[in-house]
């Protein structure tokens, strides 16, 4: 069986890493393809482009550039079409995803999304379109399952992933003198600083976020 899994961020690539690794227990011979990360990579993901070339935020970014975004769904879909997987899982980043999905729809491909895009914040009118390309859609919190039923559409809640990915990362650290040596740390209380994983925010948000840590000596930060 192939599956073709596209992770657009950070974020993304660790969940879909997440997944490929539970999926792979119950199939082994599982040919996974897809756009992410690093992550994905290590749990046996053959990446066609990586998500650091994919991640542009706000308005002027996405203006500027517009004709790698374009170039980037025409190859995506290019390649779906040349690889034919018995089915597209797509995990957040809407703006590309949502185009994939009613592409992947349109060539009988079957699309299932985990973790949906935050339409219950902005653009609740995508719901409409979301219903009719997606074949199954997977959300993380207990309040999407009834903000999707509104408009009729039968989700499944399946947990957010994250508290999996801090125990595991627990018993990686059991020991602080151990989490200690191994990110050359003092004793002394932690504060991480979590700009975003994006260039811009890290550009723009970081700076700022540095200006005010003047006056804490009795904490380290970690970025």
């Amino acid at each position: 069986m192939k599956l073709y899994i596209i992770a657009g961020e950070a974020s993304g690539d660790l969940h879909a890493s997440d997944l490929i690794r539970e999926l792979k227990k119950m199939s082994p011979s599982l040919q996974i393809r897809g756009w992410g990360g690093d992550l994905m990579k290590e749990e046996g993901a053959e990446i066609v482009k990586h998500y650091r070339d994919l991640s542009f935020m706000g308005f002027a970014e996405v203006i500027m550039n517009l004709r790698t975004i374009l170039t980037n769904i025409k190859y995506c879909k290019n390649d779906l079409l040349n690889y034919k997987p018995d089915a597209v899982i797509l995990i957040d980043y809407p703006g590309f995803n949502i185009r994939i999905a009613e592409f992947a729809k349109m060539n009988n491909l079957p699309v299932y999304y985990y973790i949906s895009p935050q339409v219950w914040a902005w653009k609740s009118s995508r719901v409409k379109k979301i219903r009719k390309i997606v074949n199954k859609m997977f959300v993380i919190l207990p309040f999407e399952k009834e903000f999707y039923k509104k408009f009729n559409y039968d989700v499944d809640y399946v947990g957010h992933p994250l508290p999996d990915v801090i125990s595991r990362r627990r018993k990686l650290f059991s020991e602080r003198t151990m989490f200690l040596k191994k990110h050359g740390l003092k004793d002394k209380p932690i504060i991480a600083i979590l700009p975003g994983s994006r260039r811009q925010e890290i550009e723009t948000i970081l700076p700022l976020m540095l200006s005010i840590l003047e006056g804490f000596s009795n904490y380290q930060f970690v970025i």
